[in-house]
Formats: C-alpha cells, sequence, structure tokens
C-alpha cells in the first residue's frame, strides 16, 4: 500500500496543482492582455486584476493602475468580485482579502508607488522584511491607485514617448 501512495503520491500532487495553474491562467486566456496599455497579462500575473461585474461582463487588466482606469471609465458598472494576482504564487486571491503592501524596494507596475498583494499574512511580512513597504488595506491600495494616477499617467507617457524616438533612430 505505501509504496503505491509513495509512487502515485507525487504524480498526483504535480497534476493536481498543474490542473489548478491552468483553471487559475483562464483569466488570461479570456484576457491576453491589457485593455488599457496593452501589457501582457500572463507576463504580469503577479500583479494582473480580474473583475467580474454584476451585469455578467468581465475585465482583466495588468495592474491595480489599470484597474482604477476600468473602475473610473465604468462607473454605472457594479463589481461583483475582484481578485488579483498573488505576488509569490500568480494565483488569483480576493482583492478585499489579501493582504496589500504599498511601496518597498520593488518596482510597480505601472506605477512609481509600488502595490503588492499577497494571499497570506506571512507572505506579505516576508516581502516587507526583504523590500520594505508598509501593510496597507485594499481599499487603501485602490485609494492609493486613484491618488497616483496623475504622476503614473505623466510617467507612462513620457516612457512611451522615449521609447518612440529610440524606435526612429
Amino acid at each position: 500500500m505505501w509504496k503505491k501512495i509513495l509512487f502515485w503520491g507525487p504524480f498526483l500532487f504535480f497534476s493536481f496543482s498543474l490542473t489548478s495553474v491552468l483553471f487559475a491562467q483562464e483569466d488570461v486566456q479570456k484576457h491576453p492582455s491589457c485593455k488599457y496599455c496593452g501589457m501582457d497579462r500572463a507576463k504580469f500575473a503577479h500583479s494582473r486584476v480580474y473583475v467580474a461585474y454584476e451585469d455578467g461582463s468581465t475585465q482583466g487588466t495588468c495592474s491595480i493602475h489599470c484597474a482604477a482606469i476600468d473602475f473610473a471609465l465604468n462607473i454605472d458598472k457594479t463589481p461583483k468580485t475582484m481578485q488579483v494576482g498573488d505576488f509569490y504564487t500568480k494565483m488569483l486571491v480576493d482583492a478585499e482579502k489579501a493582504f496589500w503592501v504599498l511601496e518597498g524596494n520593488k518596482p510597480g507596475v505601472m506605477t512609481k508607488r509600488a502595490k503588492w498583494a499577497f494571499a497570506n499574512k506571512e507572505d506579505a511580512e516576508k516581502f516587507m522584511k526583504e523590500s520594505g513597504g508598509s501593510q496597507i488595506s485594499f481599499e487603501q491600495a485602490f485609494k492609493a491607485a486613484f491618488e497616483d494616477m496623475y504622476e503614473d499617467t505623466k510617467m507612462i507617457q513620457e516612457r512611451r514617448k522615449m521609447r518612440r524616438m529610440q524606435q526612429k533612430k
């Protein structure tokens, strides 16, 4: 009996893990790139956001910055659920239940002031110990995304302008 468990156990664990990873990426298949900036959501799985609205529509963005743009542009749509990629596992977690870290020394996605989500408190604390930052709530993270919108948009515009100039050379 134990020989069978030892033989098949790792195989079954790998199979279930692979299935959960593939299922977790279903949102990326549905929305492969961010509607607002064009970034590859699979590449930015650690910061991606997936929103399901009460009207049945969904939106996938690369970051909380672009999710804030979506919310501002769709003011008449009510979100039913909002999920965000866990920084370490890249699995989607409930954005309101996630443990958020503001800033730290890792560059943010589409923002100067990084906002990272973690499925559990221990991972958020580990990140803060290694990279700095402070723990905040989802509401504070989303509010910060709106507060940062002007500076972040200016930064993105300047980067894209520089990229276009380099491509012309």
